[in-house]
């Protein structure tokens, strides 16, 4: 069990994603309602596109180049499906949430006595407080109408039952309960019906009506 628990605690270093022993079981999906924007459309396409040859997780620390780098396309943790995904939409999290950490580092929960480039972005919390700051936070209730709320495109976060944080993009797939599967990586990049498997611990939608950074 120690030895278990210390390679449990060693893959969630990055991002605080945890590892899935095995897939989970899912309906099979239908297509979504409605018709993507085109900005979500690309989110989507760029997560998608990470199924086609799925990222095996590691929390492995990475020296990568600055702007647009990137880990070995065959690893990957939770993060990297949401800065893999925003990157073929044209956006950079890595120089976005890299130049707000230089300007507001206090506010960020994730870092040491200096920004890094090559991990700031790739923590959960870190990405969170970026979403909150430069997209949408909504709603994170799946009942009701609420169910509604919930778009292709737009990133989900959750705390997971071993306490790590996770996160992921929604894909343009449902379930019968009108409610999007999930691209994301808790073992290998994939697309699952897992929205409300674990506590929601934010919703967001970006970019948002406040300018990027």
């Amino acid at each position: 069990m120690m030895v278990r628990a210390f390679v449990v605690l060693l893959i969630t270093f990055v991002s605080g994603c945890g590892l899935r022993a095995a897939p989970v079981a899912s309906t099979p999906p239908v297509p979504a309602r409605a018709a993507l924007s085109g900005f979500a459309a690309k989110i989507v396409e760029g997560a998608k596109l990470q199924l086609v040859h799925p990222a095996d997780y590691t929390g492995e620390y990475f020296s990568i180049p600055y702007p647009n780098g990137d880990v070995p396309a065959d690893k990957g943790a939770c993060v990297d499906v949401v800065i893999r995904a925003l990157r073929h939409a044209g956006y950079d999290l890595q120089k976005l949430v890299h130049e707000d950490m230089e300007r507001h580092l206090s506010v960020y929960p994730r870092h040491g006595d200096r920004t890094d480039p090559n991990i700031d972005h790739r923590r959960v919390p870190n990405l969170r407080c970026f979403f909150s700051r430069f997209g949408l936070s909504l709603s994170t209730r799946t009942d009701g109408e609420f169910a509604k709320g919930w778009r292709p495109g737009d990133i989900v976060s959750w705390k997971l039952d071993s306490g790590q944080d996770h996160i992921g993009v929604l894909s343009d797939r449902i379930d019968d309960r009108g409610l999007p599967f999930v691209i994301h990586n808790l073992a290998q990049t994939a697309e699952e019906d897992v929205l409300t498997d674990w506590k929601i611990t934010g919703h967001y939608r970006f970019p948002g009506a406040k300018p990027s950074p």
